[in-house]
């Protein structure tokens, strides 16, 4: 048996094993409570420990909302959209190495019931990157399956990273929002004077606004998968 070999078995092992004990044995709330607590405590390295963080979440697929929103309550909104999608890309640029390189069989077994990544592929042969952005804005498929499930595609890793940067923006921008107004909330409980009626108002608009993106990205989507023109 080659060492590639080896190696591959290895980070299969090890990723379903991180699966399996997150979903099974752990209260992935609480971890991620107190990861962010202990994030807090960190002083000038809480970024690289957040965005640290954040990327093994998603290589290990485990659900990182609470984390989103722990970026704009621990680092504000610029710094936490910043680090959460910093660490987001660099988690799904891991995974789609892992699964392009290290893991390609275990992970093809484990989306094979997904039968639109064949259309995916197909139509990321005919229309590159744009595919990559479209499911990223209209989220078919958990952010880790994406992950996992584009390198089993034709899409190049530059592509794939520029469309992925782009297409999770929006999304993560209104989660950081929502973890900025807990800490207004916070700091009322403080005696200190915010405009919360404004910025629920921001909040509700930019749902909305992020809502109806979804909804025009999933219908080209689904044009493109049934290989319809524009």
């Amino acid at each position: 048996m080659s060492k590639r070999i080896i190696l591959r078995l290895a980070v299969c092992a090890a990723v379903l094993a991180g699966l399996i004990v997150g979903g099974r044995y752990l209260n992935l709330t609480a971890l991620m409570r107190d990861a962010l607590a202990w994030i807090q405590s960190l002083g000038i390295w809480a970024p690289v420990a957040f965005i640290v963080i954040y990327a093994v979440s998603c290589v290990l697929a485990i659900p990182a909302s609470i984390l989103t929103l722990g970026g704009g309550f621990l680092f504000g909104f610029a710094g936490g959209v910043l680090y959460v999608v910093a660490g987001a890309l660099l988690g799904a640029v891991a995974a789609f190495l892992v699964g392009r390189y290290f893991a390609r069989d275990w992970v093809a077994r484990k989306i094979e019931r997904h039968e639109r990544f064949r259309a995916i592929d197909d139509a990321i042969a005919r229309e590159g990157w744009k595919i990559v952005l479209l499911a990223r804005l209209a989220p078919i498929f958990p952010y880790a399956v994406l992950n996992y499930g584009f390198a089993l595609t034709r899409v190049s890793l530059r592509h794939y990273t520029t469309a992925t940067a782009v297409g999770i923006l929006p999304a993560m921008m209104v989660f950081v929002y929502f973890g900025t107004l807990a800490t207004d909330v916070a700091k009322l409980g403080q005696g200190v004077k915010s405009n919360p009626a404004l910025k629920w108002s921001i909040a509700v608009i930019a749902v909305i606004a992020v809502v109806l993106l979804a909804r025009i990205a999933r219908r080209a989507l689904n044009r493109a998968l049934n290989n319809q023109p524009q």
